[in-house]
């Protein structure tokens, strides 16, 4: 254990804060030893990747690093296995580990940064997949007595970058480990656009899974900072979601506004759209700043606090609201 340590390398703003505690563990038996140990204050955070975390003032409790590994293949079928992942694992390469061993179903979600343990928190998702499509069950270990829950995914309460662990469980575990069940010889999902594009680019009319990620992986390369040049923790902004009357309205006004269908009646609307015709894209606050190429991240240009960051994300919440109406909410988990 170490006491009022600094976190400035485990979160990917780069934020210099601080923790009064911080505990790295192994495993469920290293994680019940430090529950049960009354010198730790209280409460306990879970960090993993630090890639979703805006830390805005010193964290008084204990922060619990996960960095429980482990990968296990689990045949189920001729066509499905079930893969046991321990929830430090990276998130990235266990994608590229899985589909090594022939499986997919993870390739349209490359190069998310993060942890396994914190995929199933945001529900992460990009280019037409959601993590959740992929979730068999989740192992949830709670503070308050060190019982361990098995939540299959039907007890998650997915939602768009929402779940339990979000909400109702929130602040009151941790995830050790994921089940997910992944294919061999299933169809690829190219239907999002950006990667049929980047795969005709290329020449490839029959793409594998080996190819999907690779697509997304330049695309994601080509718009989004690497958090080990420019502090930034990815999309900043979820995607709003509007009644179909709300934006069949707000096109009138605003013909241009992309929009995808959402379900149950209503349309996503890209948010770094939202954010880019507010003038904000590219735009530098102090020692914070909207990146040039993708309105959605949020940049550290520099020594730049949580609260710096914080008062820009709100400064572009006003001016959203006050252009289009709509009210934007952010993803990332603000600290403390």
């Amino acid at each position: 254990m170490d006491t009022t340590v600094s976190l400035r390398t485990l979160n990917t703003f780069g934020i210099d804060g601080t923790a009064a505690a911080l505990v790295a563990l192994h495993s469920e038996a290293e994680l019940l030893t430090a529950l049960q140990n009354p010198a730790l204050p209280r409460p306990f955070r879970v960090l993993g990747g630090g890639s979703n975390i805006l830390l805005t003032a010193p964290v008084s409790g204990t922060v619990l690093h996960n960095k429980m590994l482990g990968k296990t293949i689990v045949p189920e079928s001729e066509n499905t296995s079930l893969m046991h992942c321990g929830g430090g694992e990276n998130w990235h390469q266990t994608v590229l580990y899985s589909l090594q061993q022939g499986l997919s179903g993870m390739e349209n979600l490359a190069l998310i940064p993060g942890t396994v343990g914190a995929a199933p928190i945001q529900n992460i998702g990009a280019y037409g997949v959601e993590v959740k499509d992929l979730i068999q069950s989740v192992r949830f270990v709670a503070f308050a007595d060190g019982r361990v829950t098995e939540y299959a995914a039907a007890d998650c309460a997915f939602g768009y970058r929402d779940s339990i662990f979000k909400n109702a469980l929130r602040g009151t575990g941790m995830i050790t480990q994921v089940t997910f069940r992944l294919f061999r010889n299933a169809a690829v999902n190219v239907r999002y656009g950006a990667i049929g594009d980047e795969l005709q680019k290329a020449g490839i009319t029959e793409p594998n899974s080996q190819q999907v990620a690779e697509a997304v992986m330049r695309i994601r390369q080509s718009k989004l900072p690497d958090p080990a040049v420019t502090g930034n923790a990815g999309s900043f902004f979820k995607n709003p979601t509007l009644p179909l009357a709300q934006y069949e309205a707000l096109q009138k006004t605003f013909p241009e506004l992309p929009h995808y269908p959402a379900g149950d009646g209503r349309v996503k609307i890209p948010a770094g759209w939202l954010i880019e015709h507010s003038g904000w894209k590219g735009k530098i606050a102090g020692r914070a700043g909207v990146h040039p190429f993708q309105a959605l991240v949020l940049i550290n240009t520099g020594n730049a606090t949580g609260a710096e960051i914080w008062a820009l994300s709100q400064q572009i919440l006003e001016d959203v609201q006050q252009r289009f109406g709509i009210e934007l909410e952010r993803e990332v988990q603000v600290w403390p």
